[in-house]
Formats: C-alpha cells, sequence, structure tokens
C-alpha cells in the first residue's frame, strides 16, 4: 500500500536519492524539510504517513526532531537514514521506537521496512 511520505535530510543529493528509491516503490512525497525545525513544522501540517529522518542537521538533530514529533503524535513512524556509526546511533532510534535506522548507501532497503508495516 502506497504511503504519505517526508523526507528529511539537510543535502539536497539525498533528497532526490530517497524521493526517486520511494517513488520507485510507489509511494508519494508529501514534502521535503532541510532541518529538524522545519521536519516539525511541516510534519504538523501534512501529517505524513512516514517520515524519513537524516540524524545530522544543522539547526536541529534528527533524534530531537523526532522526538518533538513523538511528542505531539505517539503513533509517528520514523526511519532514520544516516552515514553515522550504525552501532553508535541505533541505540537512540530504538529508544525512540523508530522503524528503522539505515546507512545512507543501503537506503534502498527501505522499501523492504515500509512494505513490512
Amino acid at each position: 500500500m502506497s504511503k504519505r511520505i517526508l523526507i528529511v535530510d539537510d543535502s539536497s543529493i539525498m533528497r532526490k536519492m530517497v524521493r526517486k528509491t520511494l517513488e520507485v516503490g510507489n509511494h508519494e512525497i508529501v514534502g521535503e524539510a532541510k532541518s529538524g525545525k522545519e521536519a516539525v513544522e511541516l510534519y504538523q501540517s501534512l501529517k505524513p504517513d512516514l517520515v524519513t529522518m537524516d540524524v545530522t542537521m544543522r539547526d536541529m538533530d534528527g533524534f530531537t526532531a523526532a522526538e518533538k514529533i513523538l511528542s505531539f503524535d505517539k503513533s509517528a513512524r520514523i526511519i532514520f537514514l544516516s552515514n553515522m556509526d550504525k552501532d553508535k546511533y541505533s541505540k537512540n532510534a530504538e529508544r525512540l521506537g523508530a522503524l528503522g535506522y539505515l546507512t545512507k548507501h543501503k537506503a534502498k532497503e527501505i522499501l523492504g521496512i515500509i512494505d513490512g508495516i
């Protein structure tokens, strides 16, 4: 089933790559954010089914943005995509109840996670 997705990453190249991957899976991209702060604002207005979230961004990191989103929507579905050390940072994703933590070079695996929900 197609999902409505918000893509969050400070890299425009990465946002385009994730967009292409998700569109191949027939998902609808409802918005793109380049910062954690923008992600929180867009989440509230767009109410997506799912968020792909980068970890490191300038004004607000992805974990903080996810915490803020979860504070007003406990059922928010978030998948983290990052080049940061998976062993070190995936525990934060688990703590937040994220659907997954993928390294950016394995971003195509995101379709498997989405299809499983």
